[in-house]
Formats: structure tokens, C-alpha cells, sequence
């Protein structure tokens, strides 16, 4: 029982972490409904960063809101965050599993060609709704 009580606690929670030179601004908002990543990530320990975002939206896809959407309006990502932002959006899935609604839209700058075919190759892997826009 605890465990159930702990897990609710975490997505209740928001997680929001700011941007920094480094590493995206991350909102995770059960509340307000608002999911994002936004920025570069580039942290020197990629696995460390993401491990609680991962956490809470592992904690989010079990009781979701009836529909969510996960913007990511990223700038770049080294590749060990390639890894980290792939299996934190494929937990979206989960929703879909669930027979409820989920959705990612890509952003990416119009002239930022690597960005955009990195938002391709996510969206041919994932089994969800995917949007790509450039700004």
C-alpha cells in the first residue's frame, strides 16, 4: 500500500526543472496537463538526469489524464541523451495501451535539418500519434 501511496505522491508532484546551459527545462505537470522538454541536453551523466524524470512519468502513464500531449522543442542532444528522451517518450505508449489519448509534437527550428530527420527516426519507432512542426 505504501508503494501505490508513493507512486500517486511522485505524479501528483510537477516535476519543473530550468534550463540550463546544459540540460532542457522539463515541466511534467499532471495537474495542469502540460508536458515538455525544451533546450539542449548535453549533461555529463545523462542516465543520472533523466532517472527521475523517467521515474515520474512511469509513475504518470499508470493513472494518466484522459489525454496527453508531450511537446519537445529540443535544440540539440548528445548522444547519450538519444537514449534518455527515446525511452522516456516511448512510456507513451503505455497511455495508448491504456485506451487513452497521447500524442508528442517535435518541434524543430526550419533551418535545423538534424533536429528534424532525429524527429523523423523517433516517430517511425514509437507507436503514437507523433506531430512534427517546424517554428
Amino acid at each position: 500500500m505504501r508503494n501505490i501511496i508513493n507512486v500517486r505522491e511522485k505524479m501528483e508532484t510537477p516535476l519543473k526543472l530550468k534550463a540550463t546551459e546544459d540540460t532542457p527545462e522539463v515541466v511534467l505537470d499532471k495537474k495542469n496537463n502540460e508536458f515538455s522538454l525544451t533546450g539542449r541536453s548535453l549533461p555529463e551523466d545523462a542516465f543520472e538526469f533523466y532517472e527521475p524524470i523517467i521515474a515520474w512519468m512511469k509513475a504518470y502513464v499508470k493513472q494518466p489524464n484522459p489525454s496527453t500531449e508531450f511537446q519537445v522543442k529540443m535544440d540539440y542532444f548528445n548522444s547519450s541523451s538519444v537514449k534518455q528522451v527515446f525511452d522516456l517518450l516511448m512510456l507513451l505508449e503505455d497511455i495508448i495501451k491504456a485506451e487513452k489519448e497521447a500524442k508528442i509534437v517535435w518541434w524543430y527550428h526550419e533551418d535545423d535539418e538534424l533536429m528534424e530527420i532525429k524527429g523523423k527516426e523517433f516517430q517511425e519507432m514509437l507507436n503514437i500519434h507523433f506531430a512534427l512542426r517546424a517554428y
